[in-house]
């Protein structure tokens, strides 16, 4: 079982890296693999925009065309049995690396609008399960609102949400436990279920 948890914070020894080093304990400690990856760390660009139209081959292809670590992330990402996407909280939203880095990944892997048209690939179907942590320092706001934005970023992205977890300087070390129990209960691969009023054993919702 490998977890792949992506920090969006510079600070190793920081809130965000407690917090994370807590999922990492609960799902070392039920057999899973764990790899943690510090956005700061690599060679990301912005999102180029290539075309005229604002896309490029992200939108044909499924994959970027500018060549840093990007692809070898989303390429872990899609080896990965669950993942998990922790951000420090600036202005209320995500970390500009978190940012930066999913502004891409959701044009390669965009599970919205309209059917693909003729030459396009069909869009992927992907359910990996998924928990966002959203960690605001200073006074504890803009986790709520950071979390809505992580959620939605994920779900275009075709991620089974099973935890969007706010959490602010306040109340840390309390969730510490709760972190560590979530990372036991990734390794279980969670799905979402059914949407309600579905019959037994209908599948989770594509995202």
């Amino acid at each position: 079982m490998k977890i792949l948890i992506l920090s969006g914070s510079k600070n190793r020894a920081g809130k965000t890296a407690s917090a994370i080093e807590a999922i990492r304990r609960g799902a070392a400690r039920a057999g899973g693999e764990v790899e943690t990856i510090f956005l700061t760390e690599l060679n990301l660009e912005k999102c180029r925009q290539c075309n005229k139209d604002g896309w490029g081959i992200c939108r044909t292809e499924h994959r970027c065309i500018i060549e840093d670590d990007f692809a070898s992330i989303s390429d872990n990402i899609k080896t990965s049995d669950a993942a998990v996407f922790a951000t420090p909280v600036y202005f209320g939203d995500l970390s500009e690396s978190m940012r930066g880095f999913l502004d891409r990944l959701r044009r390669t892997r965009f599970m919205f609008g309209p059917p693909p048209g003729p030459g396009m690939p069909p869009r992927q179907n992907i359910t990996t399960p998924a928990v966002g942590l959203c960690y605001a320092g200073g006074s504890g706001n803009g986790t709520v609102s950071c979390a809505f934005n992580l959620e939605r970023i994920l779900q275009t992205c075709g991620f089974d949400i099973v935890d969007m977890i706010p959490v602010r300087r306040q109340n840390l070390e309390m969730k510490i436990p709760h972190f560590e129990r979530v990372g036991e209960w990734l390794t279980t691969k969670p799905v979402s279920g059914p949407p309600p009023g579905a019959p037994p054993g209908a599948p989770p919702p594509a995202k």
